[in-house]
């Protein structure tokens, strides 16, 4: 089992998975970017990551977050 991370750096997370900025996911959880990137600071901590790429690699290979969906390969 891996790290144990808050329910909102799961949250913060997910949508670095998607690509999205700091701001971007400030905006789309109702809290300030710099609570968005203190939550990534603590995630980096957590996982032992040195960037968002490297947290999103650790969060899918211990099934914290799942690959996020590619509608281009769906039927």
């Amino acid at each position: 089992m891996g790290p144990s991370l808050s329910r909102r750096e799961i949250e913060v997370l997910r949508h670095v998975a998607l690509g999205e900025t700091s701001k971007e996911i400030a905006g789309a959880l109702g809290i300030g970017e710099r609570t968005v990137n203190w939550h990534l600071e603590r995630v980096f901590v957590k996982l032992g990551a040195e960037s968002r790429a490297e947290a999103v690699a650790l969060a899918l290979e211990l099934g914290i977050v799942r690959r996020p969906h590619d509608s281009r390969t769906s039927p």
